[in-house]
């Protein structure tokens, strides 16, 4: 669910099916238990304008069948699709660039250090969508660090979409996606096996990324604490309630001094304001847990 574009739709001129309020709250209630997202009554049209599609492809007469068929515990598949229908996955390689130079310039020659010392580096890419925030942050480490496979270092890439993570175990994208790779990392990152259409990120980058499927609202099952953090642009869809828990768990699972890197379009809020040092654009340094309380963190 990495850097969506928020919620996009278009408002409705003519309905094919008939899409009642009761409908929208069905739906509005389960993405936000399910997924934690946060559908505000202006979005019906938007909501409206998705769905219909999964109501063509399913057969369905009407919306009222549609919350049914979710209602149903069976229907894990189709809430999946649900998901993948009300998120925009408008991702790139190395998007926001400067979090990346700011990885690779000052986070990792100290994280290096500690691995040749036998520390374990962990990085977590927790809303990787389609895997280029992930393979991006591997080409870093790959490019600072050659020999980092002999290393323990390892980037953790997760997303709530199971569609997404398949893509990105595939590791195959369009050729046009390869733009946005800076020139001097191409070489790093792209094995030209793919084809004429796509291209394929090379296997020791590869081998430098677990992904898997984990929904940020519910329990994560990761015991070892992370070097660094990259959430960006996912808190967006969630209501400010939700997006204070999710600051502080974060905090609760970075090391003291870890990193944690969020969105433009967002800013930490509840405890985290305290747990966190800016340090750059939209990039936070967890404070030691003994550290007492700091003066305000500087606007970004």
């Amino acid at each position: 669910m990495n850097a969506p574009d928020h919620f996009a739709g278009s408002d409705l001129t003519a309905r094919e099916y008939q899409f009642t309020d009761n409908d929208f709250r069905l739906i509005a209630e389960l993405a936000h238990k399910r997924y934690g997202l946060h559908l505000q009554p202006s979005k019906k049209p938007l909501v409206y304008s998705r769905l219909t599609k999964r109501l063509r492809a399913l057969a369905l007469p009407d919306f009222e069948s549609y919350c049914a068929l979710l209602s149903d515990p069976r229907s894990q598949d189709e809430q999946s699709h649900l998901l993948s229908a009300l998120t925009t996955n408008v991702t790139h390689f190395f998007r926001e660039r400067h979090h990346f130079t700011f990885l690779r310039e000052h986070i990792l020659p100290e994280l290096f250090e500690k691995a040749k010392k036998g520390t374990p580096i962990r990085i977590w890419s927790s809303a990787c969508s389609a895997g280029q925030e992930a393979y991006s942050i591997a080409a870093m480490i790959r490019d600072a660090c050659p020999d980092a496979s002999r290393l323990d270092i390892k980037v953790l890439a997760t997303d709530v979409d199971p569609q997404m993570i398949r893509k990105a175990r595939q590791a195959e994208y369009d050729r046009d996606q390869a733009d946005a790779i800076p020139t001097e990392y191409k070489r790093l990152m792209i094995d030209d096996g793919g084809g004429a259409a796509q291209f394929r990120i090379r296997p020791d980058l590869m081998s430098l990324v677990t992904f898997g499927e984990l929904n940020l609202i519910a329990e994560w099952p990761m015991r070892r604490r992370f070097d660094v953090i990259f959430c960006r642009n996912a808190a967006i869809y969630f209501d400010k309630e939700t997006q204070v828990r999710l600051w502080q768990r974060f905090a609760d699972v970075l090391h003291d001094d870890g990193h944690l890197m969020i969105g433009h379009s967002e800013r930490l809020t509840g405890h985290a304001q305290v747990d966190f040092r800016s340090v750059a654009i939209t990039t936070y340094r967890r404070l030691p847990r003994d550290a007492g309380p700091i003066s305000p963190q500087r606007k970004d």
